[in-house]
């Protein structure tokens, strides 16, 4: 993680979507595909329910090949061990200690990213223990996330600082373009695209314009 202050010149490029899955992988796959079609995104964090191992292998090979194959970076969330033998690019970490016991397993090959993180503190942890990226506004688990402003505040202080990327959760489409400005490098969308009832494809085309109407900060 680079801990020291960002140069004052440099200038973030435009954030890039990054596509959390529900829960409940039933059911997915059509509109994911269609999803990865209308946009470019950098990466899929494909979440699994707390089923036996080898159904949770089982799903994440139906999904890895459609999403690989198109270059975008599959994700599997909390089970790096899973991700490693079910050939995923990485895993996404539920904290510092989860982090932590999941990075010999992971590096240097792979994909560390670490969210749930209640303070400051937790995040610079996160990044010097060697996260791939920090996200923040990330439901928990009983669904619940702070409020915008505080995702903002974090991500602001976080991009002025720190080199290390950040994803910033977005809950619905609206606060796409508040995390941009806010200087997220990657956007995190979830239910608001693959849910949306106009259909995923037009979800997913308008995350786009809203973070190119978005003016990214230096």
């Amino acid at each position: 993680m680079a801990s020291r202050a960002k140069a004052a010149d440099t200038r973030r490029p435009v954030p890039r979507l990054y596509l959390v899955t529900p829960e409940d992988p039933a059911g997915v796959g059509n509109a994911l595909g269609q999803a990865l079609e209308a946009a470019e995104f950098a990466a899929v964090l494909l979440r699994l329910p707390d089923d036996a191992e080898s159904a949770q292998f089982k799903w994440l090979n139906a999904f890895r090949p459609g999403v690989q194959e198109k270059g975008v970076a599959l994700l599997l969330d909390g089970n790096a061990a899973l991700a490693v033998r079910a050939g995923a690019d990485g895993a996404h970490l539920n904290g510092v200690e989860a982090l932590r016991n999941a990075l010999p397993r992971l590096k240097p090959d792979r994909i560390a990213g670490c969210g749930r993180l209640a303070s400051r503190h937790d995040a610079m942890v996160a990044g010097e223990l060697g996260a791939d990226y920090v996200m923040f506004g990330e439901p928990d688990g009983a669904g619940c996330r702070p409020s915008l402003s505080a995702i903002l505040e974090r991500i602001e202080w976080w991009a002025e600082l720190f080199e290390l990327p950040c994803v910033g959760f977005a809950g619905a489409l609206d606060e796409v373009e508040p995390l941009a400005r806010a200087g997220a490098d990657f956007i995190a969308v979830g239910d608001c695209v693959l849910s949306d009832t106009r259909g995923c494809a037009v979800a997913a085309a308008e995350a786009v314009r809203r973070v190119a109407n978005a003016e990214v900060p230096a």
